[in-house]
This record gives structure tokens, sequence and C-alpha cells, in this order.
């Protein structure tokens, strides 16, 4: 990979001021949890002891993978580009979510196996962002060339530098693609060390026989790259699919413009797996927003050491989680900003 990301650790320099700003809200210290270290690492990413949320998005990205065919998943692969045209019509459940939470929704298509004859409409961006109708089999071969990767990686990375360039400095990933909690599995596998059948889950529903057939598989596919030891980025070439490749440069750009990353579930996690690699840095920038049912997520939260917001057993994908979280973030920062000071209501402290 070519590009060189500048992301910069968090600067401490507000925590005192914002922890005593507050420490100093008429509530007990610590009464508001999870929400109170929201507020702090919010305010530290903008600098701020006002921080605000402005243009929200939760983007989608979509892309069908080869291995699809030789039946990882419990649906065909002609179901992305099907899901693709709801989400452009506005019926899918991150829609509905999305719409709940105030976010604009934008669909890019990194490698769907079809031309999908879709539009923008009002709350939903289409993005054409193709790198190929599908990666290759990795079963077989590659999924993409290093070429291909750090094409895709790229365009994630132009993408959120536009949305960033237009006033959006929160933002949230799904994604979309039959077989990609496979490419997640193998992803999580090679990046973390974790055992192969440990972070294989049953994705969007297979059942025992779907399940073993799905082990057998990747084993395969592990198998294909023998014994040598591969890295993020060599991993990412080898099983991931355009969607993740794009999602990486997209955490990469968008930690880079001290945006806030709302963290979705398995597979959006697998690519922050592959960013984090790149550049740790960009874990401060990231809010979890769920526990994913998918057993290799635990995996991956723990070697982030991450925690996440919700546990609500979600499993769907498509930014469901991340749009979810999305009313707590602000409720969160609407706490330090609104609510008045012990001093300013005429309220005794408690000591």
């Amino acid at each position: 990979m070519t590009q060189v990301f500048n992301i910069q650790p968090l600067s401490r320099s507000l925590a005192s001021a914002l922890q005593q700003r507050i420490d100093t809200r008429t509530k007990p210290l610590g009464s508001l949890g999870k929400l109170e270290a929201i507020a702090l690492q919010i305010g530290l990413l903008q600098q701020s002891l006002h921080p605000e949320i402005r243009q929200p998005r939760i983007a989608v990205f979509a892309g069908d993978h080869g291995a699809a065919k030789a039946g990882v998943g419990a649906y065909p692969q002609e179901v992305t580009a099907q899901m693709v045209l709801n989400f452009l019509a506005g019926g899918a459940a991150i829609n509905v979510l999305a719409r709940q939470a105030g976010l604009e929704v934008s669909v890019i298509d990194c490698g769907v196996a079809s031309k999908v004859a879709g539009a923008s409409r009002p709350g939903v961006e289409y993005v054409i962002a193709k790198q190929g109708l599908g990666t290759a089999n990795y079963l077989e071969q590659a999924a993409m060339t290093p070429a291909q990767r750090d094409a895709a990686i790229a365009k994630g990375a132009e993408l959120v530098r536009g949305w960033h360039a237009a006033g959006s400095n929160a933002i949230g990933f799904g994604e979309m693609g039959i077989g990609n909690t496979s490419t997640a599995s193998l992803l999580t596998h090679f990046v973390t060390g974790a055992d192969l059948d440990a972070v294989i889950g049953r994705g969007a529903g297979l059942d025992d026989a779907g399940l073993a057939r799905k082990r057998g598989l990747l084993a395969q596919a592990a198998a294909r790259v023998g014994e040598r030891k591969l890295n993020a980025l060599e991993a990412l070439a080898e099983f991931g699919g355009f969607e993740v490749a794009t999602m990486v440069g997209a955490y990469l750009a968008a930690a880079e413009a001290r945006m806030l990353i709302v963290v979705d579930g398995f597979i959006v996690t697998s690519a922050l797996l592959v960013a984090h690699a790149i550049n740790p840095a960009v874990l401060d920038y990231c809010v979890f927003a769920h526990g994913s049912a998918e057993p290799g997520h635990v995996a991956q939260l723990a070697h982030l050491g991450a925690e996440p917001l919700l546990q609500l057993g979600m499993r769907l994908g498509e930014g469901t989680g991340a749009a979810s979280a999305f009313p707590l973030i602000r409720a969160a920062i609407a706490c330090m900003n609104e609510m008045a000071g012990f001093e300013d209501a005429g309220v005794s402290e408690a000591h």
C-alpha cells in the first residue's frame, strides 16, 4: 500500500477540563456510565468542551465474493444486488433505523457482481466505486490483486474525504455482500491468530449442515496459503472483499480527518482489524456500537481491547448496530452540553 495516512493519537490536553465539566453536571460522579466516557472521547477528538455531531451518515459498502458460489453462505449471490436496490428504495432495516436516528445513508457499490440500475434519492446517496464484478474465488486463488486492494483502499479514503469536506464529522460503517461473514472469519483468523473454527458462525442463517460445509470450505481456503505468515494487507488481498478493502481506506481517512467513527459488527470490524494493523491510532476515533451475535466478533473485540456500547443480539449487518447506537452518542454529548452545573442550578454537590 503506497498511501500514507497521517493519524494523530488523541491529544489529552483538554482531558482535565472535559472531565471537570462532566463531573460538575447535576448528577453523582460517574452516574451516566458509558455515556460519560463517550462524551469525553468525542470532546477529545474534536478538542472542544462543547462537541457536536454534524451531518452524520451511515456508509453501506457492498460487494460480492467469488467464494459465495461455492456455498459458503445461506443465500445466492444475486441477493447482494437485490439488497442494494432495497437500500436505494429506502426499504431495508438500515434505512428505517437511519431515518429514526437522523442519519443520511450512502450506498457504495464496491464490487457487486452485476450492474445495479439504481439512483440516489432524498436521504440515500448512491455511489458507484466498483473495483470489479466481485472478487475471485479465494478457494482457488487470491481474492484480489495487490493493485486492486490498494485501489479499493484509496477509493474508500477518497469518499470519506469528500464527505468530510462537505461538513460531516461523524460516520458509521455498514456492509452488504453474500458470503462476507466467511471473509470476516478468515481475516479474523489471520490477523488475530484466533482459531479458525472458533470464529466461524452461521452468518445469515446456516443450518447445522450448512455450518459444517462452511467450516470445511474455509479450512480449505486457509490451507491454500500453506504455512505462510500473512500480514494484514496480505490477508486482505488473499481473502478480502472489495467492500472490506474499501472500508479499510475509509477508516483510515476518517481517523486522519478526526471524525467520529461508529463501528458496527463482525464484518465491519474485520476491516478495522486491517486498518488497525496499518495504524493503531485509528482506534482513538472509534466507538464500538454493539456486540454481534457472530462468535468471531468476540475475538475481534478482545484483540482490539474494545467494549461495545450495546448488547442486543444483533447480526444483520448493513450498519444497523451503528445506527442503533447513534441516539445514545447524541445523548452523551447533549448531557455534557445541556445539563446544568451544580453551581448554575444551585444544587449542593455530594461530599
